[in-house]
Order: C-alpha cells, then structure tokens, then sequence
C-alpha cells in the first residue's frame, strides 16, 4: 500500500489545507482530526482529504490521529462552500464549526451527590441549606457547597448518614429524547393544510426550500412543530434557528411542551460545560432537538433531517464580524449540501424568499389569516405635523388617550421605540459640542438609569459629565431625541398608577432576566411596556391589545436600500403583537411622512401592493432579487492611506461584464475603534459569479500591516 499525503485544515486564518505525510502504518480519513505541526506549535486540524504519495515531496509527517468520530462530509463540504460563498477563510470557518475542543473527548466521569429523599427533623443548619438550596441534583460536592454556602465536607458526611448517595456518572448526561407522538394543539382547516404540505416534504427525504408565509399569530410554529415531529419519527435530528436568544428561550418552553422535553440550547450565552455537553451530543446524534441562534448553524450533525429558519426575514442572521454570512442563506446552502428539507417561515418574509417561492423554486405555504374569530389589528397612521406633542414631549394625544382607554378596561399597552438608553444624543447648549465615543464618529447615548453616556457601537461607557468637555459650561449639556427611557418616563408621568417596564438589551443583560420580564407581560402584572427591537420577536401576549409606534420614521432614512421593506417588515411585525386573544387588537405609528408606501400599504392591509412598488424599484436598480450586491470595507488608522488602498484596489478590479464599481467613499461611520473607514459597492447582474469574481480581485492586492479589506456579500448593514 502506497504511503498516504493529506491535506490538513486548521482553525486558523489561512487560504486553504496543508499537504501532509502520513507516517506508516498510521491511514487517515477525510473527516480525521490529527495534531501535526504548524509554524513553532503542534495544532489540532481536520483531514479534508488524501491520496498516494506520487510525488515523493518532502513534508511534514501528521505527529497522531485523536481518537474520536470524525466530522462527516457533509460539514467539509460546507465549510468549503461557506468560505467559498462568502470569501473567507476557510480556517475561520472551521474554527466556528470547531466551538468546544473538550467536546471531542468522552464526557468526563465525576462523584455526583444527590438527595436520597430522607429528610430527619433534627438537621444542622448546613444540612438543610444543602437540601434546600443546594441543587440542582445531582451536582459535584464542591458545586452544591458553593450553592448552599457551606463546606464540601457536610456533603460528604450526610453521604455517611444516609442523606446524600455518591454514584460516579458522566458530568455530561444525556439529553431527554422529545416524543414526536405527544398530541400538539388543534390546527384550523388551513393550518392543517400547510402542516401537511411541510409534513410531505420532509418524507420526500430530500433537498427542498419552503417558505411558510402566515400572518402574525396565524400558528407557524405550531404548523412547522408537525413536520419537526415527522422528522423525529424518522429518527433524524432538527435544527431550528431563531434570530436572537430572547428567541431562543421563549423557544424552549414552546417545545418543550409540544415534545416533553425541551430542546438543546445553543447561543453565545450558555456555558463552556453546556457548549460542550451540546457539541458532543449533537455529533453523536443524540441530540435529537437544536434551538440556536445563527451559530448553531455551524453544528456537526450526525444524521440532519430538517432544518428551520424562524423568522427568516431577521437581520439577526447576519453576522457583521469575523466570516461576514447570512444564516439565512447558508442554511439553505446546508440544506442542499445534507440533502434535506429546510423551512424558511415568517410573517414578513424577505424579498428575496417572496421571489424565489414565486418564481418556483421555493415552495410557498401560505397562511392567509388568525384562527378562529382573531383579527389582524386595526392600524392608523397619528401625522405629527397635526398632532405636535407638547414641548419635550414625544407622545402625540391620540397615542396618550388610546393608552388611557386600555387602561381603563384592564388591557396591556405597547410603546415601540428603536432606541436604547434615554437620548440618542448629548448636545452643549453653549459651544454646540456633541459628545462622540473618543476614536470613533459615532454619538454617546445617555443612559439615565445607571448614569452614564455609551456608545452602542464600541461598547464605550463614561460616567454622564457635568460639564462639557470642549468648553467646560457647567449644567450646559442637554439631552436631544428619545429612547426608550424617557418614552417610559413620559408614560410613567401620564399614568402615574401604571406599571411601566422596559424590555431592551439594556435593561435585560441575561436570558433569565429576559425570561422573567416576558413571564410578567404574560401574565399581566404589566400595564405598558416600553420596548425596542425585542418586543418584536414573537411574543404572544395575551392582554396586550393597543401598540404604539413612537417613532414609525426612523427606519426610512440613511443609504440602507432595504429601508422600505424594513420598515415595512418591522411595524407590521410590532403591530402584530396586538389582539392576540380573544380580544380585537389596535396599532397606532406615529409619522411625519404618512404618504410613504411602506405605510400605507400597511395601513391598507395591502401587502401585495408594497410588494409590487419595491419590487419594481430594485429591479429598475439591479438590486437583489434581481442582481447581487457586494461590500468591501477598507480599515486603517492613517485616513490618506486608508483612501489610497481604497484607489490602488479599485484599479485592480478584474475586467469583466455585467459589474458595476460604486466608490470608493467615506463610510457614513468614517471612524470606528480609531480606524478610517471607506467603502466599496459592487452591483453585479444575475449571471455574474460575484463571490468568485470578488475572491479573485481580492487575491490581487495584499493590505499593508494595520490595515484591513473586509469583503461582505450581500451586504445588511450599511454604516
């Protein structure tokens, strides 16, 4: 048998694998994980493949061979194609799929302690605060002591008791299996339909897209629960992906009462334990369940057999940092790579997915309306060049008397307000200085609650100054615009008897915060909720039945030229929380440009006909779904310079029809993190390969050190 070479990819930004030998008697397979060395350092990387030693080059041998199950081709293949798509490396790419080293090694074994049930009248204090608040059972004694406070010692000795039992496990147990037989709710006649028609894709057993297009509260996800069910029967595993981790906890419960036992949780935010307990078993194949953000998209299922988009239209999915890719668009890249079904489901889907189920290549499942006697809300437009609030107010009268009419009646209020903090903006009366983040042109928010202006782009936070920086005027410093703290201060001051909460990323750092203050809303012990972005995210509340759009402008503007169908997407969505019972829902959006068409349309009901308008434009423009677009983003700490790649980058740009160079020019974020920025916008035709044609100009230049070319294909963000 000839001798073997392999090409070895690390996680590592790096173009490509490296060639390999393969000492005797060792034999590896696509799919291995090997150590072998790189540079100074023994690295762990993934065989992509191998052939016989013809040449008889001298390389380095593969140092060992990690006993565990290799990666199977379907996720090499992915992440040559993922790389490929979005002109990355592909060592980046493995490093997203390669998110818990541990979890390549068996569960480690450990002495877990547990209650046996037997509970004597006489406990010391540091007993019963074992029992009591030292679980959750069964844990490690150093972990119950910590829970409880007391020493690890008490738990060894109610072992000797009789009150503790020892047993030596996996730290790693696991998942509960869900039980796709459980009885789900009872669908409508329609509801049944679309379930059936998801149901007979995935027993087709093979590639195919469907976009589940219901109305908010028409039951999508109770009509997708039937074909994650059919996919269970067939023993396969489910992956679904929701935009965010408020998202993902709300999910949970939702499916952990429709299967009996909640899925996985994969999100930034869980544990190193918890990504290492989900990475193994998820590669296993004993996972049978994924919940996740975006990242859970990059798992290494064993036996995949359907994969879901929820909220498909998020621009959540995109991820801005590192490998720039959309969820959305890679997990039907996944999905043709597994060959199995993917279900895209949303209330406002993204033009692109619109398109491609019109023109055929995706099937469309639609839900036309609520079940039952549930109503979509009523939805009117409050003109702000009418109805002018009073000064240093930002809520008009009709806004103020729908809220007191709810009130009244014992029914739940929702003010939207896309802004974080108190102020979007800190001006000085005096000298006309606007505090920015030092190194970046981005405006410091006033965040009243703790005190402190921040950036939301660099995380940089200062304690609100009492006198400005640039003139020294004390008491000069005014706050300009509203977020959502003062929205709920206002509301609070009209309704001083109301409890007001607020529901943004500031006020709820944690999942379980998140969880707590959705659980509240529920229930009613809420009377108006002030909230941003968040609220959006498929929450039912069942009292909620007025919504309140502070702010319905402020999508619209800026060079995004998705505003429309943004804003479109985005106020239907919010307007959608309201009347979800049985009780009739009403949704009020505050405007200075109520002709624009995206309202209108919306106020109408008629989203065929703001369909029809965009659509219209972005093909008389070439964009997508009628023509591709791309980004390239130049950074550096020296602005000329910067403004010289940019030129020297465009002169190299390949000569080849049916592209259209915009740029460069200056970003309107001009400096980030004490880096230049400019930018670059690429229009291609449909026929053009433009990751191709991107990855070969590319190649062409070579940044000097300090400076960055950051490509983004099909660009979401435009800052």
């Amino acid at each position: 048998m000839s001798r073997q070479n392999a090409q070895i990819l690390f996680p590592v930004n790096v173009p490509g694998a490296f060639d390999y030998s393969v000492p005797e008697p060792m034999r590896v397979e696509r799919g291995d994980f090997v150590f072998a060395p790189i540079g100074k350092q023994m690295k762990l990387g993934i065989v992509m493949g191998t052939k016989a030693d013809e040449t008889g080059r001298d390389l380095k041998d593969i140092a060992e061979i990690k006993s565990t199950r290799p990666l199977p081709d379907p996720i090499l293949d992915f992440i040559e194609w993922v790389a490929r798509y979005n002109v990355a490396s592909p060592g980046q790419v493995l490093r997203m799929v390669l998110r818990s080293w541990k979890a390549l090694d068996p569960s480690p074994i450990a002495t877990l302690y547990e209650p046996t049930g037997d509970r004597p009248l006489n406990l010391t204090p540091a007993r019963r605060a074992a029992l009591t608040k030292g679980g959750p059972f069964p844990a490690r004694a150093s972990e119950i002591a910590s829970r409880a406070r007391i020493s690890s010692g008490v738990i060894k000795g109610m072992v000797k008791v009789g009150l503790m039992r020892a047993d030596e496990r996996p730290v790693d147990p696991p998942y509960d299996e869900p039980d796709p037989e459980l009885p789900g709710r009872d669908l409508s006649d329609a509801q049944t339909a679309a379930a059936d028609e998801l149901v007979t894709q995935v027993r087709k057993d093979r590639f195919s897209v469907s976009l589940l297009d219901g109305v908010t509260g028409s039951g999508k996800t109770e009509v997708y629960f039937e074909a994650v069910a059919e996919a269970l029967r067939q023993g396969r595993q489910v992956m679904i992906l929701v935009p965010e981790i408020a998202l993902t906890q709300a999910g949970l419960s939702r499916f952990g009462a429709r299967f009996g036992a909640e899925p996985v949780a994969w999100h930034s935010s869980i544990t190193d334990m918890a990504r290492r307990r989900a990475w193994r078993e998820v590669a296993s194949g004993r996972a049978k369940l994924v919940v996740g953000a975006r990242s859970a998209l990059f798992l290494p299922f064993a036996n995949l057999g359907l994969i879901v988009v929820d909220e498909e239209h998020d621009t959540s999915f995109k991820q801005e940092e590192g490998v720039i890719y959309n969820a959305r668009d890679m997990a039907v890249l996944r999905g043709r790579l597994e060959d199995r079904p993917v279900i895209l489901a949303s209330a406002t889907p993204s033009l692109e997915s619109l398109h491609n189920a019109r023109t055929g290549r995706y099937a469309h499942v639609v839900l036309p309306e609520r079940p039952g006697a549930i109503t979509l809300p009523d939805i009117g437009l409050i003109d702000m060049k009418s109805h002018k609030p009073e000064a240093g107010s930002f809520l008009s009268g009709p806004m103020v008397q729908a809220v007191a009419e709810r009130l009244s009646r014992g029914e739940q209020s929702l003010l939207y307000m896309n802004r974080r903090g108190y102020a979007p903006l800190i001006l000085c009366r005096v000298c006309g200085e606007r505090l920015k983040s030092p190194d970046t042109d981005s405006w410091l928010v006033e965040h009243r609650a703790t005190g402190r202006a921040m950036c939301h782009l660099t995380g940089f936070s200062m304690r609100m100054p009492r006198t400005c920086p640039k003139c020294g005027a004390e008491d000069g410093l005014t706050s300009i615009g509203p977020g959502v703290e003062r929205i709920a201060d206002e509301a609070q001051t009209h309704f001083p008897q109301a409890r007001v909460e607020i529901l943004s990323s500031d006020t709820t750092a944690t999942p379980d915060e998140i969880k707590a203050r959705l659980g509240r809303m529920e229930r009613g012990e809420i009377d108006i909720l002030v909230g941003t972005q968040m609220v959006v995210k498929g929450h039912n509340f069942p009292r909620l039945t007025f919504v309140g759009v502070v702010d319905g402008d402020l999508l619209m503007g800026g060079a995004d030229p998705r505003a429309g169908e943004r804003t479109y997407q985005t106020l239907v969505q919010v307007a959608g929380r309201a009347g979800r019972a049985d009780m009739a829902g009403e949704a009020f959006i505050q405007t200075h440009h109520p002709e624009h068409e995206a309202l209108q349309a919306l106020v109408a009901g008629d989203r065929n006909m703001f369909v029809g308008v965009e659509m219209e434009m972005r093909e008389m423009l070439g964009l997508p779904p009628f023509g591709r677009i791309a980004a390239v983003i130049f950074w550096g700490p020296d602005l000329k310079k910067t403004q010289k790649l940019a030129k020297d980058f465009v002169t190299k740009a390949p000569r080849t029809d049916g592209i259209e160079i915009l740029g460069p020019s200056e970003a309107p974020i001009a400096r980030l993190r004490g880096l230049y920025r400019q930018r670059l916008f690429i229009r291609a035709e449909p026929g053009v390969d433009l990751s191709k044609y991107m990855t070969a100009w590319r190649t062409k230049i070579r940044p000097p050190a300090k400076y960055k070319i950051q490509i983004d294909i099909d660009p979401q963000s435009f800052v």
